[in-house]
């Protein structure tokens, strides 16, 4: 399973957002956006998690500087918390 960091998101992107994106390449375990717990709002990522590593490699590739929602996406493999 591959976890994949999404950034660069409009602010009025959601989970369902994500996970239509990321569902062309295959099945999605988990797509979130990451809101501030605050305010409530988005904070411009998220993650999508992919049970296939190929399948997740793929949509990496695909969706790296592409458009959505009038902003090129940054997504690659997440890396491990700190």
């Amino acid at each position: 399973m591959i976890n994949v960091y999404v950034g660069n998101l409009s602010y009025s992107a959601t989970d369902a957002d994500l996970e239509k994106a990321f569902s062309a390449f295959g099945a999605i375990t988990r797509a979130k956006v990451v809101t501030d717990r605050d305010s409530g709002r988005s904070r411009g990522f998220g993650f999508v998690e992919m049970a296939d590593d190929e399948q997740a490699r793929a949509a990496i590739t695909a969706l790296n500087g592409s458009d959505m929602e009038g902003r090129k996406l940054v997504v690659n493999e997440a890396r491990a918390k700190q």
